[in-house]
């Protein structure tokens, strides 16, 4: 089942952090994928632990990492492998990265973890089996008031070029909460809402890698996970929303109204 992958994919992601741990404050590789975009040596390194440590516990489930890209098998399962998470904070020494691996069946998340070394936090889920922190279970917020939320966002790294670059939604929600916060791991925006320390997160452009383990976490710990139009599925937009639940078409209504939205009171 799929709930028995999830202390294999623990161990996996606890081995991965040792490796990222070394590199924290001396990643000096560093590698320019894009004009903000970049991989450093210990991104490899994790990559590759992970990546050949699933194809030997799993060798019929294809694997999908962000820097070797498809390894593609015929069967019905995908692991999406980020090895860090947070790469730019990583390799600025910003204590704020995870690793994350998440499990889909087609499109659909069924089993994460997240994983976060510095601070030692495994965030663990499985379809209809809830989600944990260090074995124990979380659950998301009670916020019912937008204006009363703490969210989360990120931007895209194509921020200089592309249109649709979520300052003019980020002013929106700055606004009409209680803050936005910019993490710069779109892992622990997702498994920070699971366990409440965020109402809610958003952003556009994302990768599947980003969120399946975290967007799961969300769902799990009872709260909801859509793509920004609303959708169930949020692994192929690219575009997500996670929530407690209860702010989630608060959050809808501001996206699609942008400034027309209702202020707080």
């Amino acid at each position: 089942t799929v709930s028995d992958v999830l202390p294999i994919a623990e161990a996996i992601a606890r081995r991965a952090g040792a490796v990222v741990m070394e590199g924290l404050g001396r990643a000096r590789q560093v590698r320019q994928k894009g004009a903000i975009d970049f991989v450093t040596e210990f991104d490899q390194r994790s990559e590759e632990l992970i990546v050949s440590a699933l194809q030997k516990e799993f060798p019929e489930h294809a694997i999908l990492a962000e820097e070797t890209g498809l390894h593609p098998r015929t069967g019905e399962y995908q692991w999406v492998v980020d090895p860090i998470d947070g790469t730019t904070n990583f390799a600025h020494g910003v204590p704020l990265f995870a690793i994350s691996l998440g499990l889909l069946r087609g499109t659909v998340p069924v089993a994460g973890v997240v994983y976060d070394p510095l601070h030692e936090e495994m965030f663990s889920a499985a379809l209809g089996r809830g989600a944990t922190l260090n074995g124990r279970p979380i659950r998301v917020s009670s916020q019912t008031d937008l204006g009363q939320a703490l969210l989360a966002t990120g931007f895209a790294y194509d921020i200089r070029t592309n249109p649709r670059n979520n300052l003019a939604q980020f002013a929106q929600f700055q606004l009409r909460t209680q803050g936005v916060r910019r993490l710069g791991s779109a892992a622990l925006d997702c498994a920070w809402t699971a366990l409440g320390r965020l109402d809610g997160y958003w952003e556009f452009g994302i990768k599947p890698w980003d969120v399946a383990a975290g967007g799961l976490l969300v769902r799990e710990a009872g709260g909801r996970t859509t793509s920004t139009a609303g959708d169930e599925d949020f692994i192929s937009p690219g575009t997500i929303i996670v929530s407690n639940g209860l702010l989630h078409e608060q959050i809808l209504r501001v996206l699609r109204e942008g400034d027309a939205a209702p202020l707080p009171q």
